[in-house]
Order: C-alpha cells, then structure tokens, then sequence
C-alpha cells in the first residue's frame, strides 16, 4: 500500500506578500507563459471565476515529463496569501501520483519582503518510487517564484 509523503519549501523574496501572491498563484496562468515559455506554452482557466472549486489548465513546453496538468483551488484566503491546490489530471496522476496538493502561503518578512510556504503532500502509485522528483518539484517551485519575482521588480506597478 503506498503512503502518503510530504515536503515542504521556503522562498524569500524581497517583494510584497499581496504582490507575489497575486502574481505567482492567482494570476499565474496569465504571467507563467510570458515570463516561464521556455517551461509553460501555455494556459488558461477551465472552470470556474478564479475562486474555490476553480480549475486551470497549464500546458508545457518538451522540458517538462508531462504535456500538461489541471489543478482544482480547494481553498482560498486572498487576504492572508494563501491557498490549496490538488492536481486533478496530468502531471503524473494516474501514471505515479494518486493524489496530490499543495498548500501556499506568502507571509511578511521580518525585514521586508516575503517568504514563500509550501507544503505538498502526495500520494504515490503503488510499487512506484520517488528518485528525484522532489529535488525537481521544488525546483518547480522555487523557479515560478523567481520567475514572478522578477518580473514584479522590473515592473514595479504591476499587481499593486
């Protein structure tokens, strides 16, 4: 029987919580494939208005193992930057993932800035073994981050 696993990742960044937030979970569909196409071809929202029960759809480039996944928002505070994610198709699921979800948060820093919260929590196939997935899921991660990081520093008006 597989057993569900977890890990978890901290990001700082020197940008505003709401800002980062906004950018790098909301509206990420939107930034990912001008700022990420060497990753993200493409995406868009399948259902839904951007709230709870919301699915998008993230299209990807020959660099990622997978030509796309959907995920559904489970969970949303707007205000405290945080929300709960669960892959639905793609992505792994039904190949090595029987489920999985992530939990964001961008919380203040104490000298400024942010940092980035995330824990995943996944469930693998049975007789499937993690390798080196995680190593790269955080990756993932970190780079959507930076990616959004970037972009609101070199454009400081945007998401305010």
């Amino acid at each position: 029987m597989a057993s569900v696993n977890s890990w978890t990742l901290e990001i700082a960044s020197p940008v505003a919580p709401q800002r980062l937030f906004r950018a790098a979970v909301m509206d990420w569909h939107t930034l990912a494939p001008k700022v990420a196409s060497h990753v993200v071809a493409s995406a868009q929202p399948v259902e839904g208005d951007g709230g709870v029960g919301s699915v998008r759809q993230f299209n990807f480039t020959s660099v990622m193992p997978f030509s796309f996944m959907k995920e559904r928002l489970e969970f949303l505070d707007a205000d405290k930057c945080e929300c709960k994610n669960t892959l639905i198709e793609g992505g792994g699921i039904g190949v090595a993932i029987e489920t999985a979800t992530s939990h964001i948060k961008v919380e203040p820093a104490a000298g400024g800035g942010s940092v980035v919260k995330v824990e995943s929590t996944y469930k693998l196939l049975p007789g499937v073994e993690v390798k080196d997935e995680i190593a790269k899921a955080k990756e993932s991660v970190t780079a959507i981050f930076k990616g959004a990081e970037a972009y609101l520093v070199a454009n400081p008006d945007a998401y305010n």
